[in-house]
């Protein structure tokens, strides 16, 4: 399961802004600042599953090793220009 601290990083790497994360991942907003947020917040399945999508899509791998967490940028496989 992704963390916060692996999206935030990841939308850093990106040059993206949460409104333009949750516009391309298609969830609300809000749901995606309870996603990011340090605390422990609820968060839907189908937001989760969303917002990795968008990030996997625009170049975003996730990684999980018995080291840590973390995100790598691979490429700018989604053709856009990084807002």
């Amino acid at each position: 399961m992704i963390t916060s601290r692996q999206v935030r990083a990841a939308r850093a790497l990106l040059g993206w802004t949460q409104e333009l994360l949750a516009e391309k991942a298609i969830v609300a907003l809000t749901a995606l600042k309870r996603l990011e947020s340090t605390q422990y917040k609820p968060v839907n399945d189908n937001t989760r599953h969303q917002v990795v999508r968008a990030l996997e899509a625009a170049g975003i791998v996730f990684l999980d090793s018995d080291r840590g967490q973390g995100v790598l940028l691979v490429s700018n496989s989604g053709g856009e220009k990084r807002r």
